[in-house]
């Protein structure tokens, strides 16, 4: 063991004095010196093949025939036959194709490497007398409170309590772009404090954090084999021993030993059993790169194939950022806003928050009001009792559910609200409506024009799902040219949605943001969540979109589809090889060590095609300005 440790810690100074070795024996051959010729190779061959034999037996204690095998076997029948130029030659190749592999496939995990490495390992912990003490990250607990100076990493994920700056959140999100932090404000752990000084409180620790996920889901894909890859595990456990019963055969048949060992080198299935998993590794590894997480290569091509996206629209298609555009009172007072006001602060629903930052902005006090009681109705609105009144707070559904009629002054405003795109809340008291608000959301910047550039891609259909009123559902969907819509939805109805495409034959991916999405993105073949969205989401989906950008999504399709294409290169260049190889020996153009050359370098050319996906970028789609400013002004 000690032996085996020794030898694999100085391979590379083996593969050295192997080179050395053979140069000294072709001077020989040179000047004509046949002991030199004959001992140099003797020795090279000896030298270089001890780390291979090693590597043959502690493969075959797991009963598995490896490359390294049919190359020993070869090297011993070498030796036989007297050729030890032919067998140190071809260790030496071996050796130093392993050397060259190992070199470029750490550049193929060069993205996840650094990833990996930018987590942060410490932190100063602010004690209660305001002292300041050091310590490795693992030992700060939920609620400590940590001071973040400038240049350094913000080492949990928390709230600012004290301090502004602005934090570079490349790491999260794939954009080395500054954002503004101050008082209030989340941070994530591992970006970045560009300027100003922070003293956070920490809400996620350790692995918990939204750093900590983002490691360990990148970590646990290149795990996750995609099926080119479990194909060929399969194959290759069966085709490295037939090529040894090959060529045993043809040693037998032929009466030609030279011609069975050569059989053994030209066999190794190196670049075959290589192709596939370094294209899903820098596949992945681009992603990460790109803020997109990919979980896995069997997602990627999952991905590749998807020809139906399903969008929710609060917080995916839009913004999520809400506000109140219209507001219509039918009492002699604000009863009804200042209700709504005070059963909506208990809620962090959008909606719910636009009601309550519109009061809070007209200096209404509401504070003074009491809840009993609050409960909600999905899809529906919230029953509340306050000051032992009965307040319903909701859509229209609500409304009917609760035999409540609306007249026709009343109808004519929520449908004027509906008609601009705009959601509607209804509140009534006591079974009489009080006040209707109007609620717009923004469309995200950039979305239209992403999903033309998807249409181009591949994409057939594209679909939104939403629990919002069909006109404000329409408004958006003709916005963004969205192929079909369905409104009023409960989270269970999307589901329903969502699979009856698939037994349509549709390849279908959800993207979403909301625990409510969670079910779809769950039932969906791919889905996809917005990486702004809620931790269930994120964890229930096959991809995250870390800045939420739709230039996101562009992205990890286009990724993997070529990550895909890339993969089906790599096995026609190794199989092309073989099929090379083969036709040489027959023809009698490739030896021995010819074909070991041919087959390292066939090794190393799947291995630098799937480094072509490390650079891999879509363009960004161009964005109309005029139209972008044409809609904020539409929907708000």
């Amino acid at each position: 063991m000690k032996f085996q440790r020794f030898i694999n810690q100085h391979i590379n100074q083996i593969t050295l004095i192997t080179a050395a070795l053979i140069g000294i024996g072709l001077l020989g051959n040179i000047t004509k010196i046949g002991w030199l010729y004959t001992w140099s190779f003797i020795l090279a061959s000896i030298i270089s093949a001890v780390p291979i034999v090693l590597r043959a037996f502690s493969a075959l204690r797991f009963k598995t025939i490896s490359i390294e095998l049919l190359v020993s076997i070869a090297v011993v029948g070498a030796f036989i036959i007297g050729e030890y130029n032919e067998s140190a030659i071809v260790t030496f190749l071996f050796l130093f194709g392993t050397f060259l592999e190992n070199k470029t496939l750490a550049k193929t995990r060069h993205s996840i490497k650094d990833l990996t490495e930018m987590a942060p390992t410490t932190a100063l912990v602010i004690g209660e007398h305001d002292q300041i003490e050091e310590t490795d990250v693992d030992f700060v607990d939920t609620g400590d409170v940590v001071l973040v100076k400038t240049g350094a990493q913000v080492p949990v994920d928390g709230r600012i309590v004290s301090g502004s700056g602005h934090v570079n959140e490349a790491s999260i999100t794939g954009e080395a772009k500054l954002v503004s932090k101050t008082s209030g404000d989340s941070v994530y752990s591992g970006t970045i404090l560009d300027n100003g000084t922070l003293k956070v409180q920490a809400t996620k620790v350790g692995d918990d954090t939204t750093f900590g996920k983002i490691v360990e889901l990148v970590e646990n894909a290149q795990d996750t084999k995609s099926p080119a890859e479990k194909f060929i595990d399969r194959f290759a456990t069966y085709y490295t021993p037939a090529v040894l019963i090959i060529a045993a055969l043809v040693g037998i048949i032929f009466s030609d030993f030279r011609l069975a060992i050569t059989v053994l080198v030209l066999g190794c299935p190196g670049a075959l059993v290589i192709g596939a998993p370094v294209s899903n590794v820098a596949g992945i590894g681009n992603g990460a790169k790109h803020g997109v997480l990919v979980k896995g290569g069997d997602v990627m091509n999952t991905l590749s194939h998807v020809d139906t996206i399903i969008f929710d629209k609060t917080g995916t298609l839009t913004e999520g950022k809400t506000a109140v555009t219209h507001f219509h009172t039918y009492s002699d007072d604000e009863k009804g806003l200042l209700v709504a006001a005070a059963v909506e602060s208990q809620s962090d629903h959008p909606l719910a928050k636009a009601v309550v930052d519109f009061v809070q902005s007209k200096h209404l006090d509401f504070s003074y009001i009491s809840v009993t009681s609050s409960n909600t109705i999905k899809g529906r609105g919230i029953n509340a009792l306050v000051n032992q009144e009965r307040v319903l707070i909701g859509n229209q559904q609500l409304m009917a559910d609760n035999r409540i009629e609306l007249s026709t002054k009343q109808l004519d405003d929520l449908h004027a609200i509906q008609r601009q795109g705009s959601s509607s809340v209804i509140v009534a008291v006591n079974h009489s409506v009080q006040t209707i608000v109007g609620i717009s959301d923004v469309v995200r910047t950039g979305v239209k024009e992403s999903l033309q550039q998807l249409k181009k891609m591949g994409v057939k259909k594209t679909v939104m799902l939403t629990g919002d009123n069909q006109l404000a559902a329409q408004a958006v969907a003709k916005q963004l040219q969205i192929d079909e819509l369905h409104a009023d939805l409960l989270p269970e109805q999307k589901v329903t949605f969502v699979k009856q495409f698939q037994n349509e034959g549709q390849k279908v991916a959800f993207v979403g943001d909301g625990i409510n999405d969670s079910p779809s993105i769950a039932t969906a073949d791919i889905g996809i969540a917005m990486g702004s969205g809620t931790d269930v989401a994120v964890e229930t989906s096959d991809v995250v979109l870390m800045s939420s950008g739709f230039d996101e999504l562009v992205h990890a399709f286009g990724l993997a589809k070529k990550t895909v294409l890339n993969t089906k290169e790599n096995i026609i260049i190794a199989v092309g090889t073989v099929v090379f190889l083969l036709v040489g020996l027959i023809a009698g153009y490739i030896y021995m060590a010819s074909g070991m050359l041919v087959h390292e370098a066939s090794i190393l050319v799947v291995i630098f095609n799937a480094m072509r996906l490390i650079h891999y970028q879509t363009k960004s789609p161009k964005i109309d300005v005029d139209q972008v400013t044409e809609s904020r002004v539409k929907l708000s």
